[in-house]
């Protein structure tokens, strides 16, 4: 029986191998997480899976759309696999968290700019930035 990701994969012409089935199975269960996070998750069932290879896959992944890469201004690039519907990100400012943000139902209101320029617009890439629940109990505790 084919798995939900081996499906995905053959959907985007990609061939499928345990890397990517690793990468996909990692990114199921943790969102948000950069390239290194990525690595060490994979390493836990396939010790001796290279750096490049994980990077390889990473890209091609993203390329394919089966992964969305995101970077907010001053972090790292994070890879999550929650893709094709438009959602958005709140980071915190002081420890980095970053949780999805689902668009407005209906109609997407961020999808239409004051002026397009003519750009056929298909998504729109919205960061809110604030401080988390946890960071906010801290300052107020001290």
């Amino acid at each position: 029986m084919e798995s939900d990701f081996e499906t995905q994969l053959r959907a985007a012409s990609l061939r499928v191998t345990r890397p990517r089935l690793a990468v996909l199975a990692a990114l199921r269960d943790h969102s948000h997480v950069d390239t290194e996070t990525v690595i060490d998750l994979v390493r836990v069932d396939h010790p001796t899976i290279s750096h490049q290879a994980v990077y390889d896959v990473l890209r091609a992944l993203t390329d394919a759309g089966l992964l969305r890469r995101i970077q907010p201004l001053g972090a790292t690039a994070r890879y999550e696999s929650r893709v094709g519907d438009n959602h958005h990100h709140v980071v915190c400012r002081s420890c980095g968290a970053i949780a999805d943000v689902d668009c407005v139902v209906g109609h997407p209101p961020c999808l239409t700019a004051s002026d397009d320029h003519g750009f056929v617009i298909d998504e729109a890439e919205v960061v809110f930035w604030g401080t988390c629940p946890d960071c906010s109990a801290e300052r107020t505790s001290q």
